[in-house]
């Protein structure tokens, strides 16, 4: 069984960590913590979560999934935390970079289960999605996307222990939206599993428009398939394509950086590589050929701006991801032609934003 820690005293938590000791020095808008710096908000949320009936009920591996996301859920207040001019003190952001950054530890220096890790991401990065859900511009939306991230039950309980885990007038309140949450999820099929559509395709199609309904199948049916490889350089994605895509067309931005002699930082060349990639896809698209497009793509906003460039010549998506352990990582790196600076990985796997279940009509994951 993974745990993050087999120290659950505070004390010891906070020799062990040093991202635990940094919380102490982070302070809190007294209107929404009374309790005090983030360090003894922390605290209490653990103890809250201990303390609930649900979580004692749950599985031994679930219970220190949801142990180690409410130890990290506030980690990067740390380096969002503003005083603003009128004096409240403000943390925006702070749930995205948390979730960046509980990706980082648990990959590098903590290595989970993929998986667990993953749950803990999405936990950490939808923490406060209860409270709010209801004030999104498109709430049931945004909950399917984050049903297919994180399961939803435990957000919920989580939620509870960041409220009751706190010192503030409106508490009460703030519970009311968790149940109110918990009602959304039901009504919508999204309470501890994702929302069923008739098909991948559907579910594209609603995701992708503002105009959409999540019932509605589309009479037009993909034309191709476009397999969109992502990973850090060196996790084997070569290898992967040579393996399960034989005789497919292949644009690979590693084989256009050799062609043309672009050194891997260079953002000018990447830049030129990229453009040159899109236009030997449009091609291909225009030919209804389906092919793999094979780089890096580590974040969704680059994924995001291929996918939608194959989706409007209505090609079907598939995203594979591989991963492999930090360490072997490296050698596979060191071992391959087109070398990537360490440093560079290094920055990469620190903004790495693995594929969401939701980003294409299929996701798969190749973990070594």
């Amino acid at each position: 069984m993974w745990t993050i820690t087999d120290h659950k005293d505070w004390t010891l938590l906070e020799q062990q960590f040093d991202w635990v000791r940094d919380m102490r020095e982070v302070p809190q808008d007294a209107l929404h913590h009374a309790e005090g710096n983030v360090a003894i908000h922390t605290k209490m949320v653990l103890e809250a979560m201990a303390q609930d009936v649900r979580y004692q009920e749950l599985d031994t591996q679930v219970q220190e999934t949801l142990w180690a996301a409410a130890l990290l859920h506030d980690v990067e207040k740390r380096s969002t935390t503003v005083t603003e001019p009128d004096g409240r003190i403000t943390a925006h952001g702070h749930a995205r970079k948390g979730a960046q950054t509980a990706r980082f530890l648990l990959y590098r220096d903590l290595p989970a289960p993929f998986f667990t890790r993953e749950e803990i991401v999405g936990l950490v990065r939808h923490h406060s999605l209860p409270l709010w859900l209801l004030e999104k511009p498109d709430p049931l939306k945004t909950l399917i996307r984050a049903s297919m991230e994180v399961n939803t039950r435990w957000l919920a309980m989580l939620a509870r222990a960041d409220v009751r885990g706190r010192i503030c007038q409106d508490q009460e309140d703030l519970l009311y939206r968790v149940d109110c949450f918990e009602e959304f999820c039901n009504e919508q099929g999204c309470w501890g599993a994702t929302r069923p559509f008739r098909s991948a395709h559907a579910r594209m199609h609603y995701l992708e428009r503002d105009d959409a309904y999540p019932d509605y199948e589309p009479f037009e049916a993909p034309e191709m398939e476009v397999v969109l490889m992502s990973g850090l350089p060196g996790a084997g994605k070569d290898t992967f394509v040579k393996k399960h895509f034989p005789g497919m067309p292949v644009i690979s931005l590693d084989d256009i950086r050799l062609q043309r002699g672009i050194d891997p930082g260079d953002k000018t060349g990447n830049g030129q590589a990229i453009q040159e990639a899109k236009e030997r896809a449009r091609v291909l698209l225009r030919k209804k050929t389906g092919f793999v497009w094979n780089a890096t793509n580590t974040t969704a906003q680059m994924r995001s701006q291929l996918i939608s460039l194959f989706l409007a010549y209505r090609a079907r998506v598939k995203i594979v991801y591989v991963e492999s352990p930090y360490m072997a990582l490296h050698k596979q790196n060191r071992d391959r032609e087109a070398v990537v600076p360490p440093a560079v990985i290094d920055r990469l796997v620190r903004k790495l934003e693995v594929p969401a279940p939701w980003e294409a009509h299929e996701v798969s994951y190749h973990i070594q």
